[in-house]
This record gives C-alpha cells, structure tokens and sequence, in this order.
C-alpha cells in the first residue's frame, strides 16, 4: 500500500485503533489491553511531523501527562508518529534514547516504555517472518506504560511470561495471510 506524504492525525489514531482492536485485542496478543480498551483509560497521542526533534519533547510531555492523571482517568498512552522515523532501526535508536531520557526525568520505576513499529523485526529473525507481527503497528508508535499498572496485571495473569511464546504460536498458525486479512495497517480505517 502506498502511503500519502503526511498522514493527518485523524487518520493515524483512526488506524491505530483498527489495530488495537482487530491485532491487540482481537488475537488475545495482550490480555491486559482489553480491560483498558473498555474503560477508554487508554490515550492516543499524535506527533505529526516528519522531523524527528520534537518527538523526545512530545513523548516526555506525554510521560507528565499520564502520571499527574489518576489511572483510572488515563492508564496508558499511546504516541503515534505517522511521519517520523520510517526506517526500523532509526526508531529503534530512538526507543533507546526515550528509555535513557524517561529514566533521567524521574519516570525510572514510574513508567515503562513499549514500542511498535510496521517493520519491527526481533533479533535473529527474517524481515517476513510472522512472529515480527507481534511488535508491528500501522506506524511508529511509542507505548508509555504504568510501572504499577503493569505489575498489577502481571499479578493477575499467572503465565504472564508466556504471552510472548504463545503471541508467536497464535500468529505462525494465523500465517501472513490470515495477518493481512485483519486489514490493520496503515490507511485501513476511516478516521
């Protein structure tokens, strides 16, 4: 799918949302997005420019944000940047840099900090290989967790160390094919 020069804030939560809903939700790839999901506890954020400068700002803004806002007001936060950093291991770097600064700015065992990216790809693994898919979103987007919200759920979710193993069974038996017929990419959803 060819994407247009800018994708419109609209556009990228709309499709971001398929996702969350078809992906996340629908293939049970994070059991604990659900309950989030439901309540509306989760926030869509979009960084709209190509240039990657301003991202770190938008992200550490988000990170004040979330936790000045009681949990059950907003429990996570979502950063979309549908322009920037295309390349996977550009945003990889990136993540690494968020994770230092995030911890430099007091959010060390305060937040976490999830990423997913449309070319995601483990170590070790091939650009096709479907397991990728677990990690991989209509755009770059920066996942800015509770410390204590995540702890929580890993409480009541006994396995919790198996979501990654079973996340790649469910998707090797899903095959690219089944991947590419829940339409969660980027221009999917009408915003």
């Amino acid at each position: 799918m060819t994407l247009p020069a800018t994708i419109a804030a609209p556009q990228a939560e709309a499709d971001t949302r398929r996702w969350l809903e078809r992906a996340v939700i629908g293939l049970n790839l994070c059991p604990f997005a659900k309950a989030v999901h439901v309540k509306e506890q989760i926030h869509y954020a979009v960084y709209e420019p190509a240039e990657e400068p301003d991202l770190m700002d938008a992200l550490l803004a988000q990170a004040e944000e979330l936790v000045a806002l009681d949990a059950a007001v907003r429990d996570t936060t979502l950063l979309i940047a549908p322009n920037a950093l295309p390349d996977f291991l550009d945003f990889n770097d990136f993540t690494a840099r968020a994770e230092r600064r995030l911890a430099r700015a007091g959010f060390d065992g305060v937040l976490q900090l999830a990423s997913f990216h449309p070319r995601f790809q483990f170590a070790g693994t091939e650009a096709e290989d479907i397991g990728n898919a677990t990690n991989r979103a209509p755009y770059p987007t920066l996942h800015l967790l509770r410390e204590d919200s995540v702890s929580r759920a890993v409480e009541a979710f006994p396995e919790a160390e198996e979501i990654f193993e079973r996340n790649i069974e469910r998707l090797e038996v899903l095959g690219a094919e089944g991947w590419a017929k829940l339409d969660v990419g980027p221009g999917s959803a009408k915003p």
